[in-house]
């Protein structure tokens, strides 16, 4: 999308009120024009051929033709940045998460009390949602690898490392991590992760992977052993940190402010792993809109730690990585086909010279 102009956002749902409201929502701000609204996929396809947005927000639930028939059938004819509009139930997460497999870069939630003034009071959040996606590169479905990606070969050596490795991502992260997770061998490193994704959604992601992957992953709890061959993922609505409990590495969840913007933050859970774990971790930085994590990585290095950063070729929105990059806190960057073969060969090399 060119800067000098404001995004143009072509808004798809079937209640007037919610079109309204989203409306007067993104009008707030000048960077972002919406130039049309549409009740349902049929009327959206023929203004997405006739007004050219650079951005569409998509409804889950939609009458005429199912919200994931059309995104599938736009992003292999069309592709083009969308944020899925979901309610925050289990159902929702579910058929969202599937959206985020099908191309949709992300998700807003629509708070239960909408018509009483929730929804205003997420403007800003949904407003820097609709500007990360107008950011964003997409790929048409006929372009993305439809099969999982190759698993990595098993090796007991990543059993005898005590190495951590800790992921942070944001938009366009859902894929990438996936991409990364279904590459790991059983016995892989344990990982932890922290996703900016809402509540419930997290608990799906994780389920959804878990079904797929040879390692085991999960939506971490407080208090929690790490182990090898496990992967955990933070809470959408709980910061994920990282403490020792004399030999053990434990999970820490819990609620706070907001850090960088966000809860969870992926600063949050690099600074604790700088803290804990030192020059025995590995520290990833994902795909992304702002600077969350590039501080928090930059105290991993610092702390001896091997840090990898995903290259521009391969983000959907190349933000938080260019700042951690920017500020020194990226040891090297790696496009994302590329990431989980990384991770591997660190904390192989780290084991082999033990």
């Amino acid at each position: 999308m060119p800067t000098s102009r404001p995004a143009r956002v072509l808004i798809v749902d079937d209640s007037a009120l919610m079109r309204q409201m989203l409306t007067a929502i993104l009008s707030t701000d000048p960077g972002i024009e919406v130039i049309g609204t549409a009740p349902d996929p049929l009327v959206a396809r023929e203004k997405i051929k006739a007004l050219n947005p650079d951005v569409l927000t998509l409804d889950v639930e939609m009458p005429r033709m199912d919200g994931l028939a059309f995104l599938e059938k736009l992003m292999t004819l069309r592709p083009m940045p969308v944020v899925m509009v979901s309610s925050l139930t289990d159902k929702g997460a579910e058929v969202t998460m599937r959206a985020m497999e099908l191309g949709a870069v992300d998700v807003f939630c629509k708070p239960m009390d909408s018509a009483s003034g929730g929804l205003q009071a997420r403007g800003p959040e949904l407003v820097a949602k609709v500007k990360a996606a107008a950011a964003a590169r997409v790929r048409s479905l006929t372009d993305r690898p439809r099969t999982p990606p190759h698993q990595l070969a098993v090796t007991t050596l990543y059993q005898s490392t005590d190495r951590l490795v800790a992921i942070g991502s944001s938009t366009g992260g859902v894929e990438a991590l996936r991409d990364i997770v279904l590459a790991l061998p059983p016995d892989a490193p344990p990982i932890v992760i922290t996703q900016h994704i809402p509540p419930k959604f997290s608990a799906s992601f994780a389920d959804r992977l878990n079904g797929l992957a040879a390692v085991r992953v999960k939506e971490a709890s407080d208090g929690e052993r790490i182990v090898a061959g496990h992967v955990y993922i933070a809470p959408g609505d709980r910061h994920l940190a990282i403490k020792r409990s004399g030999a053990q590495l434990i999970t820490h969840c819990y609620d706070g402010p907001l850090v960088t913007g966000h809860k969870p933050s992926v600063n949050v859970l690099f600074q604790s792993v700088a803290e804990t774990c030192g020059a025995k971790a590995v520290g990833v930085i994902l795909t992304g809109m702002g600077r969350d994590g590039a501080e928090g990585l930059l105290a991993m290095r610092k702390a001896g730690a091997s840090t990898i950063g995903e290259d521009e070729s391969s983000c959907v929105v190349y933000g938080m990585p260019k700042v951690a990059f920017e500020i020194g806190a990226v040891e090297r960057q790696v496009p994302l086909s590329r990431i989980a073969e990384e991770i591997l060969r660190v904390c192989r090399q780290d084991a082999a010279r033990k």
